[in-house]
């Protein structure tokens, strides 16, 4: 009987069909995907790899579930477009695991974004002595609740019960379940000696004669020329705490508000990478955060610290490292919780498994790196008995060391054997190794990229003499030479996190590479014991704050000389240059598309019709420099941006220099108006990075730069770190990449292990003394690497 006929109709559809693909830069790509293995996608940055499989594949397959639900429903999820692409077939459910960072809500923890919190809490309500309540009782975002009143009951004559309501909650009352209570330190705010009008105040904008101070000084709850430290008590409580209150100040209705109050607001609330540097350099004077004296950053009330089971209290558990929890879960013997003790036993065997055993469930969500943050998401689809999912990752090994690769491995390759799709983004050669089916994109980035270069297997991406094939086995050797040090960064016993006291010199003038497996206590030696400030540039990948109005443009400063040259050279004022500004459509106010709420509907946003969503109003468009409009700039990508502001009639030396740097951190790709919400960790981070090269800064720190970069843009990354090594500044950089650390010129590797387990330097020396040695994890995959 012939094979075709003899197979089920059913069993036929084991491809997934994308067909004319052109969401963001992709050109009409189509490709055939197998199900059922795993898929890894490769290409250069900004080649369309996320564009392919997150906003296209994935996107679809959440818009199709979505669109099951009743409309009623559809109104409470996230309005979903239809991804540009004419066929997609074969599409499974789709479970996304990116490396967007956890929320950063303080009461998030490590426990809260799993189950294993809430089977802590049933476990202590069941078993802790003595009884406190049920496991609200243990829950630090549950608040205590007493009322009594009356109500009214009828049973035949009407007559009043008193009644009294109590809930009893786990949050601490004095930090409301934060573990720490922030102040402000009021001699940074204003000068006591002084009165408001001899200019008593201290913070930026409160200077002088403006606005700010004259509110304070014409308001008439006090005498503006006694000096502060002389107010009576409700005199000092008007100026610092009262509510707000209407009143007409210089014959103007205005809002009066105490000073802590208006600060908050005004500056704390706002995010500390995105403010001017004095106005950031006033709040990291101003605030100090201290952990709560009442729960000793417990985040819990009393009664549920002393609810113990043996003599652990549920504080205890969640201050453990998970593996020492998950083996004082295993010897508790209880038949009466049993399946919950099977339960919480597994979920905490799985952070063991994939390597986070070293966390705490007290750990706040947010200090996770993008890395760690998509791993505790895998964690919840380890144990899952769902098969036929299509599961997709983004760079999982970000922030993993080459000894932890291996495990990560392991894990995809168990979710395939489970019956699942696996796709993966990656980079990193030991990933691509695995995998059964390549996609590469490219040949470039940005409108160079968004074309299938190859597709089949590993040894024909090889042989294929694509960009990825050809640098696959790219190894970089050890430098002959290291430069020597100008000076030493002295760190004495360093304890921040699991650091166990650590002594260390970091040399000056050089390029320093500090490494470890993942959970050894690098960014504690690094981020703890360097503070950020005179003198050293710290540049992380946490997310950048903007609205979907913010741009690279907007960001690095770029905007105001290009505004600028735009104005001088049509004899008109800047701001008509701005799309948030004068300049603006009045139809999408400079959004350049519509927002359209359809109620309990998926809403919509639509291209605005009267700017075709170039944002500006038409009468702007008219003016030209070089011969481009505003909008056509803005839609150039970096590279040909600056050759455009380099010479000739539009040469503006001002813009010219940024766009350089961005191009020298990679970023040549990026168009100048693409949307901040749009980029990935490691393009934030390079952003950033861009923003500050022409700092005063000597000492640069940087946290794995090469995240999302791929191999080919590897080199050119480790040229930009010499140059400013070369240009006398000292680099630190935190990395796991073999190409980094072979390119150091000194390294510092802490370990051996992750948690407890870590937190000492096992190593510091030359790459080449290490790779001598290999006395140290790090030390034995750097040799397998450079092929010594």
């Amino acid at each position: 009987m012939d094979d075709a006929i003899a197979q089920h109709a059913a069993d036929r559809h084991d491809l997934i069909r994308v067909h004319g693909a052109r969401e963001n830069n992709l050109k009409d790509v189509s490709v055939e995907i197998p199900k059922r293995r795993l898929t890894v996608f490769t290409g250069v940055s900004g080649s369309g790899k996320s564009s392919l499989v997150f906003d296209t594949i994935a996107a679809e397959s959440q818009r199709l579930i979505n669109e099951t639900y009743s409309a009623f429903v559809q109104g409470f999820m996230p309005n979903l477009a239809r991804p540009e692409v004419d066929v997609l077939d074969g599409l499974t459910t789709v479970i996304s695991v990116d490396q967007q960072r956890m929320g950063a809500d303080p009461r998030s923890t490590v426990g809260t974004a799993t189950d294993a919190n809430a089977m802590l809490r049933i476990l202590f309500s069941r078993l802790g002595k003595p009884y406190v309540g049920p496991p609200g009782a243990f829950a630090f975002n549950v608040p205590s609740v007493s009322a009594s009143g009356a109500i009214k009951v009828e049973r035949g004559a009407k007559k009043a019960e008193k009644v009294t309501f109590n809930k009893v909650g786990g949050m601490c009352p004095r930090c409301e379940g934060r573990g720490s209570v922030s102040d402000l330190d009021l001699t940074q705010l204003y000068d006591d000696s002084k009165s408001i009008n001899e200019g008593a105040f201290t913070i930026p904008g409160y200077t002088g004669g403006g606005w700010n101070s004259r509110l304070y000084a014409e308001s008439g709850f006090f005498d503006p020329d006694k000096p502060i430290r002389s107010f009576t008590k409700k005199e000092l409580h008007d100026l610092l705490h009262r509510e707000p209150t209407r009143m007409k100040i210089a014959g103007i209705n205005m809002t009066y508000e105490g000073l802590i109050p208006r600060i908050q607001k005004s500056m704390l609330s706002k995010d500390k990478e995105a403010m001017q540097p004095h106005i950031r350099a006033f709040v990291e004077r101003a605030v100090t955060f201290a952990t709560c004296p009442d729960c000793d950053g417990t985040r819990l009330a009393e009664h549920a610290r002393t609810s113990k089971i043996g003599d652990i209290s549920i504080a205890d558990a969640c201050r453990m490292e998970i593996r020492d929890l998950a083996d004082w879960v295993r010897a508790l013997d209880e038949p009466s919780v049993a399946p919950l003790l099977t339960s919480l036993q597994q979920s905490l065997d799985s952070f063991v498994e994939i390597g986070l055993g070293y966390l705490s469930l007290d750990r706040p969500a947010g200090t996770l790196s993008g890395g760690e943050a998509q791993r505790v998401k895998m964690i919840r689809h380890l144990g899952s008995s769902l098969t036929d999912v299509t599961y997709v990752f983004d760079e999982p090994t970000a922030g993993l060391h080459p000894h932890d690769i291996q495990r990560m491995n392991g894990l995809l390759l168990r979710l395939r054997d489970k019956g699942n799709t696996v796709l993966v983004v990656e980079h990193k050669p030991e990933v691509i190794a695995i995998a059964d089916h390549v996609v590469d994109l490219g040949p470039g980035a940005g409108t160079a990229g968004g074309t299938v270069c190859f597709e089949g297997t590993v040894e024909g991406l090889r042989a294929g003499g694509t960009l990825t094939g050809r640098h696959l086995d790219d190894r970089a050797a050890l430098k002959e030479t290291v430069r020597k040090p100008t000076g030493a960064l002295k760190i004495r016993d360093a304890r921040a996190h699991n650091l166990q006291g650590v002594d260390v010199d970091i040399p000056l003038g050089v390029l320093v590479v500090v490494t470890g497996v993942a959970g050894s206590g690098k960014s504690s030696l690094v981020h703890g014991s360097i503070p950020a400030g005179e003198g050293v540039v710290s540049v992380d990948q946490a997310p950048i704050r903007g609205s979907r109005r913010s741009n690279p443009a907007t960001y690095t400063g770029l905007l105001d000389p290009i505004r600028k040259a735009f104005a001088k050279a049509n004899g008109v004022k800047p701001a008509l240059f701005s799309a948030n500004s004068e300049g603006a459509c009045p139809t999408c106010n400079g959004a350049g598309v519509i927002y359209t709420d359809l109620a309990m509907m998926a809403g919509v946003a639509t291209t605005c019709e009267d700017c075709e969503g170039r944002r500006f109003d038409s009468s702007v468009l008219e003016y030209r420099l070089g011969g481009r409009d505003i909008s056509e700039v803005l839609a150039m990508p970096v590279t040909e941006a600056e050759a455009f502001f380099g010479d000739g009639e539009a040469r503006t030396p001002a813009a010219h220099r940024i766009l350089r740097n961005m191009a020298d951190v990679g970023l040549g790709y990026l168009t100048l108006g693409q949307p901040l919400t749009t980029l990935s960790g490691g393009e934030r981070q390079r952003l950033k990075l861009a923003t500050h090269m022409a700092d005063k800064g000597g000492v640069y720190v940087l946290d794995e730069p090469t995240t999302g970069l791929h191999l080919a843009d590897v080199e050119q990354l480790l040229g930009l770190l010499d140059r400013l090594v070369d240009a006398g500044k000292s680099v630190i950089v935190i990395e796991h990449h073999q190409a980094v650390m072979a390119h150091a010129d000194w390294i510092i590797d802490l370990g051996p292990g992750a948690g407890h387990d870590g937190g000492r330097v096992v190593f510091e020396g030359t790459p080449a003394e290490l790779v001598a040695g290999r006395s140290t994890v790090t030390g034995e995959h750097l040799a397998e690497y450079i092929g010594a």
